[in-house]
């Protein structure tokens, strides 16, 4: 063997001594980790046992009388006129909230409560708050929800606290939080922990307030345009034939199969043939499908639906709600997702033939046959059905070449009938459909159509949907929603229907990556 390859050799077997100290070293690790979290659990349930032998069990308080939010508290005191300083008494407040750090030592301790508006800073001293409180004090955990009542005021450091006269243990906390330093970053145990993930990390809270406030401005919105909010059931009794796959239940009174929502559509649509011209919901919809960063199996969706306008009143709609979210919420029109500065302010409008021949090149004008599209198709290596339509192959070329290009808000219109069986088909083209989905980021965020009003047509269209699904699904048990058609014949006015994703569009506006980002408890497979 020549001197290069012992070298090597002995390269080689040093690697994986490395290796294999360093996997020694990070299982050692993780074991005294766990070895501390089994001493800290154990010496606060002793901590908690000798409480609740001397009399002063926690879990009996039953309330605290909050008369502040620690992030009001500071403002308030700052906007004071006068000048302030350590020995100048404060107003008088009561907070309540977790303590989050602890220090000091002797007769003074310093500490940082964290309510639900954020942190304040506790000076509590030993000569203040007695003997017996401050040695009560100094067995407090981190962690432990306290109730403080003191004077504001402003350190020699500058910052403003509470000078505390008493203080109340209200909760203790029987497991400790992350340490401050490596703190909770696993994503997969934030979202099934999210009570710790909001306790530690403040950030995700605003994303929650932030979604809050946008549900909140899309009610408002359409409450100014004269829509009423309504509520549909979410237990339906039968499935439809619709792609989407439902998740059944059972319900033994009525011992009958009843399926959880996969849209509020039909339900709504009902209403505007009752004379609800205007009308939303702000709804969960169940679908038993895939999972990945923009798909939940729960999710809400806005539907609404508007009587005496058609798809172009929807875009309106569309266009101008978008613009007045992203100002309100994010304080712009220009917004940032991921890096890329999205102007919402700005839209764009193409029909699906003019995307497609915009980014692709194909023109389906130029079709003179489904064989002629099919063999662009393939000029394009896009491969489609052997028995596909003009109108499937357009629907294919915009999936291969357009979707991703679409990162600035553009509304595309005029879909071909192929895809889209329950639009209203256009008057002076029947090859294609009043139907529009808006994309922002090479997102689908929303759909909306001139609604089909026939009720011939509909139980036509319901039916080939049906026999598509018993076909690919032989043991599907789908139907034809015979109640909506029954609806339909006693007149459905020309409606303008829009729906959209609410957590897609919270993760826009937020600058959200995952769609489990912007859920509060995500759908998650359990452990073990």
């Amino acid at each position: 063997m020549d001197l290069e390859q012992r070298i090597e050799n002995a390269k080689e077997k040093l690697g994986d001594a490395v290796e294999k100290a360093a996997d020694r070293a990070e299982e050692a690790a993780q074991q005294f980790s766990q070895e501390v979290y089994t001493e800290q659990v154990r010496v606060r349930r002793e901590k908690l046992a000798a409480l609740q032998e001397e009399g002063h069990d926690p879990f009996t308080i039953t309330k605290y009388p909050v008369s502040t939010l620690a992030v009001r508290a500071k403002a308030e005191f700052a906007a004071r006129p006068e000048p302030e300083d350590e020995e100048t008494p404060g107003p008088r407040v009561s907070i309540a909230g977790r303590l989050m750090t602890k220090r000091g030592m002797g007769k003074v301790g310093f500490a940082d409560l964290q309510d639900s508006s954020g942190r304040i800073q506790l000076y509590v001293r030993r000569d203040i708050v007695g003997e017996e409180s401050y040695a009560a004090y100094k067995k407090f955990d981190i962690g432990d929800i306290v109730g403080v009542t003191g004077e504001m005021f402003r350190t020699k450091m500058g910052e403003i606290s509470v000078r505390v006269q008493e203080i109340t243990l209200l909760a203790k906390a029987l497991l400790p939080l992350p340490d401050k330093w490596s703190g909770l970053r696993d994503v997969d145990t934030r979202y099934r922990q999210r009570y710790v993930d909001l306790i530690v990390n403040p950030g995700v809270k605003v994303t929650f307030y932030k979604r809050s406030k946008i549900i909140n401005e899309i009610r408002n919105y359409l409450d100014g345009k004269g829509f009423l909010e309504v509520d549909t059931p979410i237990l339906t009794p039968c499935e439809i034939g619709a792609a989407a796959r439902p998740f059944i239940t059972h319900h033994n009174t009525l011992d009958m199969e009843m399926y959880l929502r996969i849209e509020t559509e039909l339900y709504l649509k009902r209403l505007v043939v009752g004379g609800m011209d205007r009308v939303y919901e702000v709804g969960r919809i169940f679908r038993n499908e895939g999972m990945d960063t923009k798909h939940n199996p729960e999710f809400t969706t806005v539907e609404l639906y508007q009587a005496y306008t058609d798809y172009k009143g929807m875009m309106d709609l569309v266009e101008e709600m978008n613009t007045m979210l992203a100002q309100k919420i994010c304080g712009s029109t220009k917004i940032t997702y991921q890096g890329t500065e999205i102007d919402m302010g700005h839209w764009e409008r193409l029909t699906m033939v003019e995307a497609v021949k915009k980014y692709s090149g194909a023109d389906y004008h130029a079709w003179e046959s489904d064989e002629a599209a099919r063999a662009c198709a393939g000029e394009l290596h896009v491969e489609v059905p052997a028995d596909a339509t003009k109108g499937t192959v357009l629907a294919e070329l915009f999936d291969a070449f357009v979707e991703e290009k679409l990162i600035q808000p553009t509304i595309i219109y005029d879909y071909p009938v192929e895809n889209s069986p329950l639009a209203k088909r256009k008057p002076e083209d029947p090859a294609f459909t009043e139907r529009f989905e808006y994309f922002i980021c090479a997102r689908e965020m929303g759909n909306a159509f001139s609604e089909l009003n026939d009720p011939i047509d509909q139980r036509q269209r319901f039916e080939r949907q049906v026999a598509q699904k018993r076909a690919q699904e032989p043991g599907t048990k789908a139907e034809v929603d015979e109640d909506y058609v029954t609806a339909m014949e006693y007149g459905m006015p020309p409606i303008g229907g829009l729906g959209f994703g609410v957590d897609r569009l919270v993760m826009l506006l937020t600058d959200s990556a995952s769609i489990r980002d912007v859920l509060l408890f995500p759908t998650m497979k359990p452990l073990g």
